[in-house]
């Protein structure tokens, strides 16, 4: 098989894991979320809403269009683990840099569209469980993708 043929098959399969690691991180955060007695993060979907130009008109389609912009976010983002496997890395060095540029692209891409203040005024805590979430993404995404590809 040609590289272009190489990156599409690892695309697919990467595409594959990050849907895997978005029901996982789906199940920390939904846990975590009942365990706190808070409520789910609309950041993201709002993202999306602002560069779009989509309005959601009522609170039952906010919901879905909120839960289609997290699958669609997260298996996008399995298509950049599948260009880091692509490139060579694998194993732990494979998820921290994939967990890197996800999470990474959260911190400046939320406060940059003023839909989530900077991580520097979250308090310590909730970075670190924001940090968790992606972590439970990026280290199942990866394993996924590696399971797929060996």
């Amino acid at each position: 098989m040609n590289s272009m043929g190489r990156l599409a098959s690892s695309v697919g399969k990467g595409l594959f894991a990050g849907a895997f690691g978005t029901a996982v991180m789906t199940v920390s955060s939904t846990l975590e979320m009942k365990l706190r007695g808070r409520e789910g993060s609309t950041a993201p979907a709002d993202a999306a809403a602002k560069v779009l130009g989509v309005e959601p008109r009522d609170e039952e389609a906010k919901e879905r269009f909120s839960n289609l912009v997290h699958f669609g976010y997260g298996t996008g983002w399995g298509a950049a683990r599948a260009v880091i496997g692509f490139i060579g890395l694998a194993g732990p060095t494979a998820a921290a840099a994939h967990m890197a540029v996800v999470w990474g692209t959260e911190l400046v891409m939320l406060p940059a569209l003023e839909v989530a203040p900077p991580a520097t005024k979250w308090g310590g805590k909730e970075v670190g469980i924001d940090w968790l979430h992606h972590a439970v993404y990026a280290v199942a995404t990866s394993v996924a993708y590696e399971w797929l590809d060996r």
